[in-house]
């Protein structure tokens, strides 16, 4: 049921709590920051769709001559009015972008996998429609996109912060530290493996029977924020799909970097298009 599946995800995102939750975020991915520095340049106009709590704000409307924020939950709207009090935020749909005129935009930005939110998928096509309208010739459209057969985890753990834990009970100077961090390692070694095989069942079972899995295409259920309905694409899928509406593929790169990304295993992939191709956008090798 798509129009059951668009309201829950908009009634999940007017929650003060999960507004709070991502107005508390103040970082950039890796993925982010490389490709903001790499395709935004200063003075471009910029378009910040689903802003969310204004994560990317800081960042984007430094260095933009227009910033305008855009996001579907009042809640949204409201911490960053509070955050930003003097930029622009408006309250909108991304489907429905007719407060913006054509070509009004250097470039569009769709971060956080935020497109993923817009379903049905006749509705994704609209907002991906007025992403092409609003930008000028040669704009850049930057989004992300989670990928339907991220079925592997990487078991992870910080080396360093295992050391700082050590230390709050033994010095450095002790003969036996090497011993302690030794036994530390290989408990949070097994620990983390066993979440990774753990998690990496659970995405089994609840991915690869379903078609989206199958067609690089379709959606998922999200459990974030008690349960979202996301649209996933493999990256042939996404480049087929926005190739149709006459943009051209820039980029893209797993929001793993700097990690080498993987099909099974990347969970999702930040994309670069252009509204035209043009000579001063450096075609850059997929990471």
């Amino acid at each position: 049921m798509p129009v059951q599946d668009e309201e829950v995800n908009l009634q999940t995102y007017r929650v003060p709590a999960v507004a709070s939750h991502y107005a508390a975020l103040k970082y950039l991915t890796p993925c982010e920051r490389l490709l903001f520095q790499s395709y935004i340049s200063s003075g471009m106009s910029v378009l910040d769709l689903g802003v969310g709590g204004g994560r990317t704000t800081p960042y984007l409307s430094k260095v933009a001559s227009r910033y305008a924020g855009v996001d579907y939950s009042g809640a949204m709207v409201h911490a960053c009015r509070k955050k930003f009090p003097s930029l622009d935020f408006r309250l909108a749909d991304a489907s429905n972008l007719s407060a913006f005129e054509d070509a009004s935009f250097d470039a569009v930005v769709f971060s956080f996998n935020g497109l993923d939110s817009v379903v049905p998928t006749e509705k994704r096509s609209r907002c991906l429609q007025e992403c092409w309208r609003v930008l000028r010739p040669a704009g850049v459209l930057i989004f992300s996109s989670h990928n339907p057969r991220s079925v592997l985890v990487r078991a992870d753990w910080d080396p360093g912060r295992l050391k700082a834990f050590a230390r709050k009970f033994i010095s450095r100077q002790n003969v036996f530290f090497s011993q302690v961090i030794g036994v530390l390692t290989a408990a949070k070694a097994t620990h983390a493996l066993v979440s990774a095989a753990a998690r990496c069942a659970s995405r089994i079972v609840r991915r690869v029977p379903s078609p989206a899995f199958w067609r690089g295409d379709g959606e998922l259920h999200d459990a974030s924020h008690g349960g979202l309905t996301i649209h996933c694409s493999t990256p042939d899928r996404v480049i087929a799909d926005l190739a149709d509406l006459k943009f051209q593929l820039v980029r893209f790169m797993g929001d793993d970097y700097p990690r080498v990304s993987r099909p099974f295993l990347t969970d999702w992939y930040y994309y670069v298009f252009s509204k035209t191709d043009n000579s001063s956008i450096s075609r850059k090798p997929c990471a």
